[in-house]
């Protein structure tokens, strides 16, 4: 259900029926009228919350306007009970309800025409469409936002009348509520009638097509990251977004789902999405020398059939999962990968993937992680030794399953808590747990909370304790800093105006890139301000999308974690880390089956060894394990120089040349062989043939 609210509602909804129902038969006007209010309150509480029982309601064929057509029968049975059969009340409530769904009809038509007229063939942002072609502004949203939610509400003017009639036994009220309920009724539909016709519609797919053309013909794209995948797959292009600014060549984003184009986050460079197939092999690409790819999937085939560009698939992360060596990449010109270790993986999994094909790249995602710089000198934090240490404890989720090895939450997360909390000499724990954590098990959900209380019962603990001490005049400065910067954040991110549908995101999608760049600015120091805004010794527990988890790494000496992701990015930091081998496996067989911890300090349950990862933090010269995070460091990411983003460029430039040859080498060979051919007729006809006569004799000769 959602919530406690959605789960109260439902089921009031669901026992409303049953009580109108007795209460019709009884007949009761006061026990229906209350009935009716609880179902519609219930409902509309439903519906506004986007209840998953609403969906599974319709699947059962109990939707909206069943749902509604029952409360009208009882409403009908009522009157029938209290004998106002041959009332005119009751015909006219039996007429009006007829009416009332005759015009659902027309109402649901025209809504489902102006949604189709108005999805263009083509969305895009960042292109200047509306200079070419007409887009005229969406209809308003009260009318298609929810409309047969809407709709069917418009009962309710009828219903309270023909109450109060039935209560008073006059049928003036009654009807003052029919003509009120068709009367709405009719204006709806008459509101809806502007939008299907006329200057009102957006112009045909053929003029729009034409239009995306004629603006690819004048930008010249010329590399494009293209991405195909379901609404939950959003992050896989959106971690690109941000290289493909930084790009030297002219940059393109093509979609294929509408969905994506929706989730998609913020960004400088122009986007396209073509849902169709057919209007993108037809699309005016002739430009692109240099194709990127961030996901495996089967509408690919629809660039991939282009041989003027070269296809690259980059991925949407590096690590030892088999889907980092998918035989279906050997279909791609280069597979790019950060580091020696993506290579390897190829040459290891035997997939037909050649070694001449893989380009090591680096990871320009990992850019904003800073490099350690070992302990800083000098106090810091208050501590009474003048120094302590920051330790991040991001565990990851539980996953679809109970493998013990998936999460530490569940059996070393308090133990490796309580350690850092109780260490001595002190250090700071910054718990960051995985978004999605508890979401499926009930059992990591009770371990995040427990890991939560003892991190804020530290962090009280050691408010009080005179070891430690804060600048409050600072603290107070970097708290309204905090607070300046987030209302000009909210006023940044609420000055837009909303956009309507498809067609009118579109013509008015053109970022602002000042405030783009504003916005980013903004971020940085909302960040910086974060980190000044409470003392730098306490314990704090941080969830949602801010502060990011590179944010997290770059105020952290040293990293507690499970096998993820996260590992793998924060060996880009150089700083020392530990990894929970939570499903006992051994340190020798653990390392051996995760590249990613061959140079961590391995965690038992028992944290026991959080000692050793705390001793590299304090004194970085004796760090046992510093050389083999660098070279790990370096064949899992590659070298710190050139930077990845040179690097990343550096390819994007290498492999147009190679396109660009292929293409002049076509071209050249297209010409010498119309030069041939031309020389071949010009010989053909310089020399007479034999003319060979009807009946079957060449000049001269007869034939055998």
């Amino acid at each position: 259900m959602g919530s406690a609210a959605e789960l109260a509602a439902a089921a009031l909804m669901m026992l409303g029926f049953p009580a109108l129902m007795l209460a019709a038969l009884v007949p009761s006007v006061p026990a229906f009228a209350a009935a009716a209010a609880v179902t519609y309150l219930a409902d509309h509480y439903l519906h506004h919350k986007g209840s998953y029982l609403i969906n599974r309601l319709s699947k059962v064929r109990a939707g909206l306007s069943i749902r509604f057509l029952i409360r009208q029968l009882l409403l009908i049975l009522l009157l029938a009970r209290l004998s106002f059969a041959d009332n005119l009340i009751y015909y006219g409530a039996v007429a009006c309800f007829i009416a009332f769904y005759g015009l659902q009809a027309p109402h649901g038509a025209l809504v489902t025409l102006i949604r189709n007229r108005r999805r263009m063939p083509v969305a895009t942002r960042n292109i200047d469409l509306a200079s070419r072609i007409r887009i005229p502004d969406a209809p308003p949203k009260g009318l298609l936002h929810r409309s047969a939610e809407k709709m069917l509400h418009l009962d309710l003017a009828a219903v309270a009348g023909i109450l109060v009639s039935a209560a008073v036994k006059s049928a003036l009220a009654g009807f003052i509520g029919i003509g009120v309920t068709l009367g709405l009724g009719c204006l709806y539909v008459a509101a809806l009638m502007p939008y299907v016709r006329g200057r009102k519609t957006p112009p045909n797919a053929e003029k729009v097509l034409a239009a995306a053309d004629a603006w690819l013909r004048e930008y010249k794209p010329e590399t494009v990251l293209y991405f195909s995948g379901s609404k939950d797959s959003a992050y896989q292009v959106n971690m690109w977004l941000e290289t493909m600014e930084q790009l030297d060549s002219r940059p393109l984003i093509i979609l294929r789902e509408r969905v994506i184009l929706a989730n998609l986050a913020p960004t400088t460079v122009p986007v396209i999405c073509v849902p169709g197939g057919v209007h993108l092999m037809n699309m005016d690409l002739s430009t692109v020398r240099v194709t990127l790819y961030a996901a495996n999937v089967g509408k690919n085939i629809h660039m991939l059939r282009v041989p003027t560009m070269k296809h690259v698939f980059i991925g949407h992360g590096d690590s030892d999962k088999l889907a980092s060596v998918n035989p279906f990449s050997k279909v791609y010109d280069e597979v790019w990968t950060a580091g020696r270790a993506g290579r390897d993986r190829y040459a290891i999994a035997d997939v037909g993937v050649r070694d001449d094909d893989i380009v090591e790249v680096g990871r320009p995602q990992l850019a904003p992680i800073q490099a350690w710089q070992g302990a800083p000198d000098g106090p810091r934090g208050g501590a009474a030794d003048g120094y302590c240490p920051t330790v991040l404890y991001a565990p990851t989720w539980e996953g679809w399953d109970d493998n013990p090895g998936n999460t530490s939450i569940l059996l070393a997360g308090e133990n490796i808590v309580k350690k850092l909390v109780k260490a001595d000499p002190p250090v700071r724990v910054l718990y960051k747990p995985h978004p999605f954590t508890g979401t499926r098990s009930p059992q990591a959900k009770a371990a995040h909370q427990r890991i939560t209380a003892l991190v804020r019962k530290a962090a009280t603990e050691r408010a009080a304790d005179s070891r430690f001490t804060a600048d409050t005049a600072a603290l107070d400065r970097a708290k309204a800093e905090l607070a300046r910067i987030e209302a000009r954040l909210a006023e940044l991110s609420g000055g837009g105006t909303e956009k309507g549908d498809e067609a009118e995101a579109t013509r008015d999608g053109l970022v602002d890139v000042e405030k783009h760049q504003e916005i980013a600015r903004l971020r940085a120091e909302w960040n910086d301000a974060y980190w000044r805004s409470f003392p730098s010794y306490e314990h704090r527990v941080i969830t949602g999308a801010e502060p990011r988890l590179y944010d997290c790494f770059n105020v952290s000496d040293a990293m507690v974690s499970d096998i993820s992701s996260v590992v793998s990015d924060f060996i880009a930091s150089g700083k020392p880390y530990a990894v929970t081998d939570s499903a006992e496996l051994g340190v020798e067989e653990f390392k051996r089956q995760n590249t990613a911890v061959r140079a961590a300090v391995i965690l038992s349950n028992s944290a026991a060894e959080l000692g050793d990862l705390l001793d590299a933090v304090r004194d970085p010269a004796s760090d046992p394990l510093a050389e083999d995070r660098g070279e790990l460091k370096r064949y899992l990411l590659g070298p710190d120089e050139p930077t990845s983003i040179e690097q990343f460029n550096t390819a994007v430039a290498n492999l147009a040349i190679k396109a660009e040859r292929r293409n002049v080498g076509q071209a050249s060979r297209a010409a010498a062989g119309t030069a041939e051919a031309e020389a071949e007729a010009e010989l053909a006809n310089a020399v007479p043939g034999q003319r060979v006569s009807t009946a079957g004799e060449a000049d001269g000769v007869t034939a055998g």
